[in-house]
């Protein structure tokens, strides 16, 4: 029986079964880098929102109200430092890309899964073009909520399709490097929006948010035209009933071999396929069949332990943050402008770390690292910030150097990881299935911390940080009990790890004693 930690013996074992080739071809390369413009979207429009809504051009425009108790003009009102942007439309404005995402996404599974994943990505880079360009020339409060609403679309149909697709077309040696490149892109995506913010706080006549919102459609339309030439994936052709040898011609092509370890791993994903089920099917499946159980609270609670760590609070709202605190509005721009060179680089280190350290090993690491910053975040705070206190400049650089070990812990685990495992532990036959509930799991909390975190901020105060430090301690203790080790596994093999683990085991080993979690026979479903 597999210990708690995991099952590396038995990782080795099915590893050496299934020595399939594989190099780092060029086409590989070019085909993932188009790919990871979803990622550079999707960090991008993350990191845009927070910083167009703590400039002042955009506060007054939309949301007065707001702008008023920032500047000191709320009526005479006494208002806690924690409470200034305390506002359910400001917040909307932020959660409504994620709503439609949420509504999206299983639309996004069937298109994928029936489509391919070149069609979803084509339909995802022409939504978040569309969004962009009504952001951009928003003259109302509905203006502004649509394009973010069309960005969701995007996002829903690019966050379903681009980890699969990277994790499909990578060499199993390498597709945890190739799959945190989707994590590596977010955080550009991100550190771009940052830089993009700083630059147009600046532009005279308060209309440099609407560049910010604008330049999204510029990676998005990469995607749209990428995804047109971009070959799709041998598992989505397969799975789409294409002749099998002009499957093996494109994957000997990809993998920079014709040898038998191309014949090995085709034979292995038309096996996995061998069932036929469709993506309504999937979703059945994994709702109902035991065997399919280790996937489905892993498809639900990797989404949803990432979105409890509090990355995004602090990636929605670090300038919002950093200004509560007392910065100027160039100074938490450019203090949040800094923070993101520091995520793009762990997330850079993380690539080249997770095919040699492993998955385990960097949650853990990583989850340590931001529990023990999140701590010293909130005892900073609560010990001198309070409801009219201010921060001394050594304070608040302190906090600033925090929050970027935090993000720094977030971008070499938790980051692409959250991206990582639930896009490589389905068998085929739900691949997509599974996928649409880790992204709407995603989505969904994502949502529910948009929209609370700033009345959070506002009534738990510095506590917010205590109650995401706890997430941290459970969710790491979660991936030491139950999260098997997935390194250099082909992926259409990963699915026979839950039945040597010493708690998943009971749920994939068939009466018979036969081991399930693989393919699967359609007899049997």
């Amino acid at each position: 029986m597999a210990s708690a930690a995991g099952a590396a013996p038995e990782i080795q074992e099915l590893i050496h079964h299934h020595p399939y080739d594989g190099h780092v071809t060029s086409f590989v390369v070019l085909s993932c880098v188009t790919a990871c413009f979803g990622g550079i979207i999707f960090g991008y429009d993350i990191g845009v929102s927070g910083g167009v809504t703590s400039m002042d051009a955009f506060l007054k425009r939309f949301f007065p109200e707001v702008y008023r108790r920032m500047h000191g003009g709320g009526g005479g009102e006494r208002v806690s430092n924690y409470c200034r942007f305390d506002s359910q439309l400001l917040t909307a404005f932020t959660s409504s890309l994620y709503v439609a995402g949420l509504v999206t996404t299983f639309l996004a599974s069937y298109v994928t899964a029936r489509r391919g994943r070149r069609a979803s990505m084509l339909v995802a880079g022409t939504a978040i073009v569309a969004g962009a360009s009504v952001g951009a020339s928003a003259v109302d409060l509905a203006m502004v909520i649509l394009g973010r609403v069309l960005l969701g679309v995007g996002i829903g149909f690019g966050n379903q399709a681009v980890p699969l697709y990277l994790s499909e077309m990578a060499p199993p040696s390498r597709r945890g490097a190739f799959s945190n490149g989707f994590q590596l892109c977010v955080s550009v995506g991100a550190f771009v929006a940052q830089l993009i913010n700083f630059g147009t706080e600046k532009i005279a006549g308060g209309w440099g948010w609407r560049v910010s919102l604008a330049v999204a459609a510029v990676p998005a339309t990469f995607l749209a035209v990428g995804a047109v030439f971009l070959p799709e994936t041998p598992n989505s052709l397969v799975q789409q009933g294409e002749d099998h040898d002009k499957v093996r011609a494109l994957l000997s092509k990809i993998r920079g071999s014709d040898g038998t370890g191309v014949d090995d791993e085709l034979d292995d994903i038309v096996a996995a396929d061998r069932c036929k089920v469709t993506a309504r099917r999937g979703l059945t499946l994994m709702l109902t069949k035991r065997r399919y159980r280790p996937q489905l609270v892993m498809a639900v609670m990797i989404p949803f332990f990432q979105q409890m760590t509090g990355i995004n609070a602090i990636a929605f709202y670090a300038p919002v943050l950093l200004r509560t605190v007392g910065m100027g509005e160039s100074a938490a721009l450019l203090a949040v402008v800094i923070k993101q060179v520091v995520g793009v680089g762990a997330t850079l280190a993380s690539m080249f770390a997770v095919d040699r350290f492993g998955r385990r090993t960097l949650f853990l690491a990583g989850g340590a690292q931001m529990v023990i910053s999140q701590l010293l975040i909130g005892a900073i705070m609560a010990a001198q910030l309070g409801d009219d206190g201010e921060l001394s400049q050594a304070s608040a650089l302190l906090l600033i150097v925090l929050v970027a070990v935090y993000v720094t812990g977030f971008a070499w685990s938790w980051g692409p990881l959250g991206w990582l495992v639930p896009s490589e532990i389905f068998p085929l036959e739900v691949r997509s299935a599974g996928q649409s509930i880790a992204v709407a799991v995603n989505f969904l909390l994502t949502t529910a911390v948009a929209q609370s975190f700033l009345a959070m901020l506002c009534h738990m105060k510095a506590g917010i940080f205590f109650f995401f430090a706890a997430w941290l301690v459970a969710m790491t203790a979660f991936v030491y009990l139950l999260l098997p080790e997935t390194k250099g596994l082909p992926i259409e093999q990963v699915g026979k790890l839950w039945a040597r683990h010493w708690f998943w085991r009971r749920f994939v080993v068939a009466d018979s004693g036969e081991e399930e979690g693989g393919a699967i026979d359609a007899d049997k479903l």
